[in-house]
């Protein structure tokens, strides 16, 4: 911790080098957490890159060095929101290429089940998948979760709690 914390503080006096070793240590993270919230690989590459030099770019104005990869996160997490505005009036084309990108299934099985849990995670409505992205990838307790997206806290539990629900149930009847 009190390397990473160090790197944090040289990165915040421009050193470029202990800057990427931080973004090493989460770049799977962010990259994950935007494939699921924007269903796009490509755009979720892009998004991460933005999000990386626009970090880069501020990295002075974060105030406390532990609140990093919270930091990043929430960079992330806005680029993907104006992102799926730009969605809205289009829809998303899945992409075959996901299959094997975001896991290594041990068996074909696992994989088609793979498969199936994220076609019923994209089937969500938007804000549904960003809380629990946030929540799962990205750590995000309930009342951090509602600062970000502004919404009660007590709303945004029970969101995911009818979302997980909902995949739960649906993958129940893909099963039988």
């Amino acid at each position: 911790m009190d390397n990473y914390l160090e790197l944090v503080r040289r990165a915040k006096r421009g050193d470029a080098d202990a800057f990427a070793s931080l973004y090493q240590e989460i770049y799977e993270d962010l990259y994950r957490f935007a494939v699921y919230i924007l269903k796009n690989t490509v755009d979720a590459q892009d998004m991460v890159s933005e999000t990386v030099m626009d970090a880069f770019a501020s990295i002075r104005t974060l105030r406390a060095e532990e609140a990093f990869k919270g930091w990043m996160f929430r960079i992330l997490s806005n680029k993907c929101k104006k992102k799926l505005k730009e969605y809205a009036d289009r829809n998303a084309v899945w992409s075959e290429e996901l299959s094997g990108q975001l896991a290594s299934p041990e068996t074909p099985a696992d994989a088609a089940e793979m498969l199936q849990i994220r076609m019923l995670f994209w089937e969500l409505p938007a804000q549904d998948r960003m809380i629990i992205a946030m929540h799962l990838f990205a750590g995000y307790t309930g009342r951090e979760i509602a600062q970000q997206l502004h919404m009660n806290e007590n709303t945004v539990r029970s969101r995911e709690s009818r979302a997980l629900k909902s995949l739960r149930d649906k993958f129940k009847q893909d099963l039988y």
